[in-house]
């Protein structure tokens, strides 16, 4: 799970502490008591090399295209990003084993289909759509287009999206973070035994895959989930014929009445954020319409009522410098409050634990090796001596490690002020020096808290970089430049070691881990600029109340204009404004940690609080729907909820999500909807009438 619900990757709009206290612990508990290695014992453990099969490939591109689609749509509607590894572990077991069966039935099957070729494609599929997250398609990288510049005060300085640059800096920045933490693989999953909660909850889910009774389930949820993408695309589908102009279709149903669509406040139809509300934990969806609440109805119809006081009454309501600034610049500040706490507690917390891990290190006496006549020894420590041998089987060389970060980093150095001319080489030495030790501090916070901050890293990096840079140099492209390298360094390093833990558990080699998340990563290089490429040829971006209005990267483009110009910009009482929210967000966290755990889970999240300041409490309804499914289906039959709840969730998603390579195709080859739906109130529908009856 990441702190920024709404930007950071995959996966992963989890609570840490519903994910920690009620599920890993308990499953961990379960592992031990079974002995999760016994079941395995007589399966041959394949090489390296034969865990890294052309067809696990072959599936990771194909799931890597669905999953960047999925990504992107939800880059550029609100920037919430639930965690997806179930639904690419699930789907990978579900295409490779349907293969393997076929091939089966007809002799042709050469090698079975295994857990750790199950892992290698998980892994593969996650750091490619990892980089439709952090390759800042929705945030930074947006936010440096003309697009986005005109909603700001910054008009001049933007570069804007072309396919052969976004490529080259993927290339040049994504495989760093990888390097950087490989030497650190054996301490940070076996001598500190980290937990990384979401690498650990994934190798349970194949390990249970490749069970007999877990193949059966799985064999289920893949029926759910193949019914309800169904369900999903052709809904999308069918919403397309309404849409043949502006706020026409089912997506502008005023469900909760005309005044409440005007601030916000409607059902969408949205498949995707029905399915995204079923996984997230309740409390986030709350936290969303909470937001929504005292934003929309609350603070901005209350701001509105000093419309030629606080701000120009001529302003439009998209001016920055109007009611549009102070819904972006609270958005702003809440994010801020709530990513500076975090970072400090996640940093204390490393700190405190490396600490301590440095004190009572004594790595011979956690892991005795295995002895099957000793009685002495438990079922978890054989597990534990079986996957640390094999985990310590095929070493990746230090020097491999350490001169790859070296090379890349010198081709970046050498690259990338072509690409951005404000970003000076010295910047991003700067940045490489400091890199791997930020790297190191966040996947180590990962690993204990599941809370990745890489995007928080990036704001540092805004704030520094464009700082540095000033107003006369660029300095609102430089930051946005930093903080893509820097994002890419911290999250791939920390989506690495979970998966070395996944790895670990699932007895993959550390080799096809890191191999799988090289080529995983190389796919998304080349994958998520091509699929953001035909969301920005086919579809109107960036834009306030369009189907894809990036709200982050017009957050991320006024963050760099504060580093750069100061608080100058901000429109009257609004700095007063933020500093509260900001002291808010802060004071609401600091309660959540300080209060029992009974009553900490009412306590709602002021970064998913922050995402409706900007667009509104529309998507946040269509979540509570989802959560409200889920909610009477557990009251119904929990055992079944448990069990399909996240099929039925991602096939939603994922239906909604592929519906829109279509949808781009169709209007690419310039064929428009044949409907146009609107809702009018009664009076404006008689002006209609009498005007076309004229």
């Amino acid at each position: 799970m990441n702190q920024n619900w709404g930007e950071d990757k995959a996966e992963k709009v989890y609570d840490p502490e519903d994910r920690n206290h009620n599920h890993d612990n308990g499953k961990l508990k379960d592992v031990g008591e079974l002995s999760v290695e016994r079941l395995f014992e007589d399966q041959e453990v394949p090489s390296w090399r034969k865990q890294l099969t052309v067809r696990a490939f072959v599936v990771s591109f194909v799931l890597s295209i669905l999953f960047c689609f999925i990504v992107m749509k939800l880059n550029l509607t609100t920037g919430i990003i639930p965690s997806l590894n179930v639904s690419a572990g699930l789907l990978g077991f579900f295409f490779v084993n349907t293969w393997t069966k076929l091939l089966g039935k007809s002799g042709l099957l050469k090698q079975p289909f295994t857990r750790q070729e199950n892992t290698v494609i998980q892994t593969c599929v996650v750091a490619s759509s990892g980089i439709a997250f952090s390759g800042g398609f929705g945030s930074y990288l947006f936010g440096m287009s003309e697009d986005i510049a005109k909603q700001s005060s910054n008009t001049h300085d933007f570069k804007n999206p072309s396919l052969v640059w976004m490529i080259g800096f993927l290339f040049v920045v994504s495989f760093l973070g990888l390097f950087s933490v490989v030497p650190l693989r054996k301490i940070m999953v076996i001598d500190f035994k980290l937990t990384y909660p979401s690498g650990t909850a994934t190798a349970l889910l194949i390990n249970s895959f490749h069970t007999p009774k877990g193949a059966k389930l799985a064999k289920k949820q893949g029926r759910e989930l193949g019914k309800f993408f169904t369900f999903s695309f052709l809904w999308g589908f069918f919403q397309w014929f309404y849409t043949a102009g502006d706020d026409c279709g089912f997506a502008s149903f005023p469900s909760l009445g005309l005044k409440a669509y005007k601030y916000k406040f409607y059902f969408d139809f949205s498949a995707t954020y029905v399915g995204v509300g079923m996984i997230c934990p309740y409390i986030i969806n709350i936290s969303v319409l909470l937001g929504g609440i005292l934003s929309w109805g609350l603070m901005w119809p209350l701001i509105e009522k000093r419309k030629g006081d606080w701000y120009s009454a001529k302003l439009s309501d998209s001016n920055l410098h109007g009611i549009q600034g102070y819904r972006v610049f609270t958005a702003i500040a809440m994010i801020l409050g709530d990513g500076l706490y975090n970072f400090l507690k996640v940093l204390g917390r490393t700190i405190i634990g490396l600490s301590y891990q440095f004190k009572h290190k004594d790595v011979s006496s956690d892991h005795p090796t295995a002895d099957h006549s000793s009685q002495v020894n438990s079922e978890v420590s054989y597990d534990d001596s079986r996957r640390t041998q094999l985990f310590l089987k095929d070493q990746i060389p230090a020097w491999f490690a350490i001169g790859g970060y070296v090379a890349i980093a010198a081709i970046s150095i050498a690259i990338l002020p072509h690409i951005f001319h404000q970003l000076k080489w010295y910047y991003i030495l700067v940045i490489y020096i400091f890199a791997p030790t930020l790297a190191f501090c966040n996947a180590y916070g990962c690993g204990l808290t599941d809370w990745s901050l890489a995007s928080t890293y990036g704001k540092l990096a805004i704030f520094t970089i464009g700082a540095w840079a000033g107003a006369s140099h660029g300095g609102v492209l430089a930051g946005l430049a930093a903080c893509g390298v820097m994002m890419n360094i911290v999250s791939t390093a920390s989506d690495l070691m979970q998966d070395f833990k996944t790895g670990y558990l699932t007895l993959a080699s550390p080799r096809s881990m890191f191999v799988s998340q090289v080529i995983g990563t190389a796919m998304g290089c080349v994958i998520s600029p091509c699929v953001f490429w035909l969301f920005y040829k086919a579809f109107e971006l960036g834009v306030p109340g369009s189907q894809y209005p990036a709200p982050y990267a017009v957050v991320y483009r006024n963050m760099a204009l504060l580093g750069v110009d100061g608080f100058s910009s901000l429109p009257h009482n609004c700095l007063k404004l933020c500093y509260g929210v900001f002291a808010a967000a802060i004071l609401i966290n600091l309660i959540r940690d300080l209060v029992d755990k009974r009553w900490a889970r009412f306590i709602p999240f002021p970064m998913a609080m922050a995402i409706p300041f900007y667009l509104g409490s529309y998507f946040a309804i269509d979540m509570c729907l989802g959560s409200l499914i889920l909610f009477v289906w557990e009251k119904i039959n929990k055992a079944k909820a448990n069990a399909f709840g996240p099929a039925v969730a991602s096939g939603l998603i994922c239906g909604d999500g592929i519906w829109t390579l279509p949808a781009s195709i169709l209007a690419l080859a310039g064929v428009k909807p044949p409907i146009c739906m609107k809702f009018l109130s009664r009076g404006r529908n008689a002006k209609v009438d009498k005007f076309l009856g004229n």
